[in-house]
């Protein structure tokens, strides 16, 4: 009896401490599944959220506080909203606290926008707490410095500030602000370069924002632009000018290209007809050596005589002494009329020994002594030549 008290002793011991050991184990697992504050904080906030709700969170790895934090707070502001929803947009990759806070703002503000539409501008990647509170309140959008020119060649330097209140309808799929001041640059473009001078915008800044807010520029876009406002215009370069002087640059490069290629032209023509020269002169040269060899074979067949030849001889020697007087006489003649042209003087009175005549004033000038022998010695020639043909 004594051992089997013993025995059933024992087991119940066993039994127990295995039992606690589960309990503990189970109170361990509950206290890291479970986040208790949570769901306190949430009880006593009126926004009550089930354990099992919140261990499935922590299951599926969500940011139980996020969510909690949040629900709380819409509950408050008394949006009608479940945890369920934004559970479901924090896996989808969005932003819980900015679509919570702008549901809160456009709640307070009674902007219409409903929790889908809220989710869906988030996901679409705009901001959406930003876009409700520039329905509120305007936004600015300045654009840079634009450079537009007017017909007379001006160019001016706009810089412009655009006030636009979001559009809720279209910001899923209406166009941002790079296409805003796309648009304003071009009407800037527009309406300077239609003006027939640059001081007409000078003078009156408005005339750009009437002809741009005119053109209807925020049409698909994501605002409403309720003003256009001009915040500087400076006097840029003058286009026209540099346009022309450009162009006369390039007409003086291709003027001088032309001459290059004209006088190109004209030396290479120039080089040729050189060669051209050469190659007459050569053929005169081939010529001339057939000269003695034809004279040589009209001797010997005795078709000249020797005296024919002496003759030709004279003859050619006459006439180069002829070219030499002639051209020292050319030359005496261009000094004279120089030093008559430099330091007029009176005629001298000149016997006819010096080269005047007696009876005028006409001038022949001297022989060259030397230009003088050789003709009386070409006369001597000439002279025994006659002499030896009457004897024979």
């Amino acid at each position: 009896m004594f051992l089997a008290a013993a025995n059933l002793s024992v087991g119940w011991i066993v039994g127990l401490s295995i039992l606690g050991v589960l309990i503990i184990a189970a109170i361990v697992v509950i206290l890291v599944l479970v986040p208790f504050k949570l769901w306190f904080r949430a009880l006593v906030s009126s926004a009550h959220i089930s354990m099992i709700k919140l261990i499935g969170m922590k299951l599926r790895k969500v940011d139980c506080q996020l969510i909690t934090l949040n629900y709380i707070t819409a509950r408050k502001a008394g949006l009608k909203i479940t945890v369920d929803e934004l559970e479901t947009h924090y896996m989808a990759g969005g932003n819980v606290e900015n679509v919570v806070k702008a549901l809160v703002a456009a709640f307070s503000a009674n902007i219409d926008l409903t929790v889908q539409k809220a989710k869906a501008i988030d996901l679409a990647g705009r901001d959406v707490y930003e876009a409700v509170r520039n329905t509120v309140v305007p936004k600015i959008i300045e654009t840079p410095e634009i450079s537009a020119v007017a017909k007379d060649g001006i160019e001016l330097i706009v810089k412009a500030k655009v006030t636009v209140v979001s559009n809720m309808l279209m910001q899923i799929s209406g166009a941002g602000e790079d296409t805003i001041i796309a648009r304003v640059g071009e009407g800037i473009v527009t309406t300077v370069g239609s003006t027939d001078s640059h001081k007409m915008i000078l003078e009156s800044p408005e005339l750009i924002s009437s002809t741009v807010l005119e053109k209807g520029l925020d049409r698909g876009t994501a605002y409403y632009i309720s003003s256009l406002d001009i915040a500087d215009i400076d006097v840029g370069r003058n286009i026209d000018a540099e346009l022309n002087i450009a162009r006369a640059e390039a007409e003086k490069r291709i003027a001088q290209s032309k001459a290059e290629e004209r006088k190109s032209m004209a030396i290479a023509a120039e080089n040729e007809m050189k060669a051209r020269v050469q190659e007459m002169r050569a053929e005169v040269i081939r010529a001339e050596a057939e000269v003695p060899k034809a004279l040589a074979k009209a001797l010997s067949s005795g078709k000249i005589s020797v005296n024919d030849y002496y003759e030709m001889q004279n003859i050619q020697a006459d006439t180069a002494m002829r070219k030499s007087l002639s051209r020292t006489e050319e030359e005496k003649a261009e000094k004279i009329s120089s030093k008559k042209d430099i330091t007029p003087q009176p005629k001298p009175i000149m016997s006819s020994a010096s080269g005047y005549s007696s009876g005028s004033n006409s001038f022949s000038p001297p022989l060259n002594p030397l230009a003088a022998r050789f003709a009386s010695l070409a006369a001597a020639q000439k002279k025994n030549n006659n002499d030896d043909s009457t004897n024979k």
